[in-house]
């Protein structure tokens, strides 16, 4: 690989962080370019469940070795979705075991034929377990339902006379103690209530185990000689932005890079060469979060060429990346971006709708933003696993800060914290952050929700997890999001931020608001009087069920969760002006659960109906949240909006004006 001087890299090397990384090959977001074009597969894919006894039957006939069709009945399924709500099939939608997909895809002639052309199958998603052959050859195997894999195909389909292929993916949903959710399978063997060989998966999280292709499915093209990674930092000098890179290539040992950064009109700002480097940017655009600045999001585009020469000749390839410049820091008492304090007033949300489930949906996806730009939310968490790329990609665009949450909910047996559940949490982290690493938008990583951090091997645990994390990514903060006892949390310790779930007056002291201000600054005050660390109120909230009212307030009522939420507020305006840092709504919509006598078709405690239709607190958090950013004394006097609607604010004023 070129490289730059050897004095430059030695100030580098600290800085890009890739080395951590025991993955091998990059995960590139696929992007069209001169050298790489991309098919998308979504659409109607064959479907069937295997609902045999041992749900191992497809293994044992074999399905993958002949069009799905030959071996039984099929159902049309739309990829990207959950399989669980599409059909009228009650058994489906509780379905646990392998269910089995199939594709056959017509190729370009180019692809099959240009053996300088690399043929790669993405999976954006698949829950949880993946097994995936081409034309009966196993590709790939994947665990875990939330982050891509890849694999490349070149020499199935470069094989002979062939225009098209058959793509087959088998996912069983089933969750263990060891899986990232765990789960466990209960076996009910009282054959005088329960069928012979009856089970059920449990689970000790409160959302729906959707299940299926979630994520896009496509085909992508590099040369033979391509770049596989980049990875990005930034920093500032004064007002010149720095542009720390590293670029990974396969295929070949000699090469030349050539790399420009360009701004968000066109003109290249920053030149360098070779496999890493640093670029200078004078009076550099900073990346701003939503309702910081005037300008919030501005992003440059890093733009790389790849050029070798090979025995058929010279072979290029192209590949652009955003960048957005900022920095990341945490004092005792304050979360910095760009050296300026930070307040995270936003949400928690989860990747469910109507009908399709966890599956991604562009349209669904803009309603959300244009909804959180109308709140004023400048932050979500992605709980409680990670988010498809593309929504990444909107809040790096929109300005919308990040907590990147690993698919660590539900940590609660003592089996979950063994050296192999440990294993694949790493793992995890490991894909998360080589996914993610480059956007701007995420601030923090967590790496755990509301595990049982009180118990013995969990200070082992998180302790490694923790110090695995950073050592994948020293540039940005990582916290886990407890509901444990301040005094018995034994991960505490080791995180960045503290980061506490309560529901004071919904979970216990059912109906009685007013203890919630006594008990929400005991919480406070205990927590950073043990660790003298920012602490984010990360979950808070109360289920209402839309249109129902009662004054004086009522459980259940929207009076109730408005009300709730005043509470919470009077503490949080004291506390925010010593040591929190930020305050998260548990939850931006109603969102499906298991069934349960606690649960009416689901969790509502959205301030958004599952439909995106607003409740009271939808009004309440927007002057709230809209309050919160005019007290931001860093940015000009006005801040256009990222959606249809252009409010104005000033510092000395309280609301939106239109």
């Amino acid at each position: 690989m070129v490289g730059g001087p050897a004095g430059t890299w030695a100030v580098l090397g600290p800085l890009l962080w890739g080395c951590g990384l025991a993955l091998q090959g990059g995960m590139l977001y696929p992007r069209e370019s001169a050298s790489r074009e991309r098919k998308e597969l979504n659409g109607l894919w064959s479907f069937r469940a295997d609902f045999s006894d041992n749900r191992r039957q497809g293994f044992e006939q074999q399905w993958y070795r002949a069009p799905l069709r030959e071996s039984g009945p099929t159902l049309d399924m739309p990829v990207p979705s959950s399989f669980n709500d599409v059909g009228q099939d009650e058994r489906l939608r509780r379905f646990v075991g392998w269910v089995w997909y199939e594709r056959e895809v017509t190729l370009p002639q180019r692809w099959t034929q240009d053996l300088s052309t690399r043929v790669v199958l993405r999976i954006g998603s698949a829950h949880y377990y993946a097994i995936v052959w081409v034309n009966g050859v196993h590709v790939a195997e994947h665990e875990g339902g939330h982050l891509p894999f890849e694999a490349d195909i070149s020499k199935l389909v470069q094989s002979g006379p062939l225009s098209s292929c058959r793509i087959t993916i088998a996912i069983n949903n089933t969750l263990t103690p060891h899986t990232l959710p765990p789960g466990n399978i209960i076996y009910k063997t009282d054959t005088s209530k329960y069928p012979k060989g009856y089970f059920v998966q449990n689970t000790n999280f409160d959302f729906f185990n959707y299940a299926g292709l979630h994520r896009p499915v496509l085909l992508y093209t590099t040369p033979t000689i391509y770049i596989d990674d980049i990875t990005v930092t930034t920093n500032m000098d004064q007002d010149t932005g720095l542009v720390y890179y590293q670029i990974f290539i396969q295929g070949s040992d000699h090469f030349q890079l050539e790399v420009n950064l360009l701004d968000e009109e066109g003109k290249v700002v920053a030149q360098g060469t070779g496999g890493q480097g640093e670029l200078r940017v004078p009076s550099a655009h900073l990346w701003w979060p939503y309702l910081m600045h005037e300008h919030p999001a501005y992003l440059y585009s890093l733009e790389v060429k790849l050029t070798a020469q090979t025995a058929a000749g010279p072979v290029s390839d192209f590949y652009t990346l955003h960048v957005g410049i900022r920095t990341v820091a945490v004092t005792k008492n304050q979360f910095l971006i760009n050296g300026k304090p930070f307040y995270f007033h936003g949400v928690n949300k989860h990747e469910d709708a109507d009908i399709r489930g966890k599956g991604f949906d562009w349209s669904l996806l803009v309603k959300d933003f244009n909804l959180l730009l109308w709140l004023g939310a400048n932050a979500f968490r992605t709980s409680h696993y990670p988010y498809a790329e593309e929504v990444m990609q909107l809040c790096d665009q929109y300005g919308i800060v990040v907590i990147d949450e690993s698919p660590g909910v539900g940590i609660t047996l003592i089996q979950s914290y063994s050296n192999v559940s440990l294993q694949h949490h790493l793992e995890v982290m490991e894909e998360l952050v080589r996914r993610d690493k480059n956007h701007p938008a995420v601030v923090m990583w967590s790496v755990a929700n509301e595990p049982t951090s009180f118990l013995q091997p969990a200070g082992y645990y998180f302790k490694t997890l923790i110090a695995h994390t950073k050592a994948l990514d020293p540039t940005r903060p990582v916290t886990f999001v407890t509901n444990a006892n301040y005094e018995a949390d034994l991960g505490a310790p080791y995180v960045d931020v503290i980061c506490v779930n309560s529901y004071y007056s919904w979970y216990h002291d059912y109906g009685h608001l007013e203890v919630i201000p006594l008990q929400l600054a005991t919480q406070f005050e205990n927590w950073y009087g043990t660790y003298q660390k920012p602490i984010i109120q990360s979950e808070y909230g109360a289920d209402s069920i839309a249109a129902f009212h009662h004054d004086p307030p009522l459980m259940f009522s929207e009076e109730y969760q408005k009300s709730l939420l005043e509470h919470y507020h009077l503490v949080l305006d004291q506390k925010r002006k010593e040591y929190v840092v930020g305050e998260l709504i548990w939850n931006f919509a109603d969102f499906m659960t298991d069934q349960s006598p606690q649960r009416v078709l689901g969790n509502k405690k959205g301030i958004f109906t599952r439909q995106r239709q607003p409740k009271s607190t939808a009004f309440l958090l927007r002057e709230r949240y809209w309050k919160l950013a005019n007290e931001t004394r860093y940015q000009l006097s006005a801040a256009k909006s990222l959606c249809g609607n252009v409010p104005l604010y000033s510092v000395k004023q309280d609301l939106p004006l239109h």
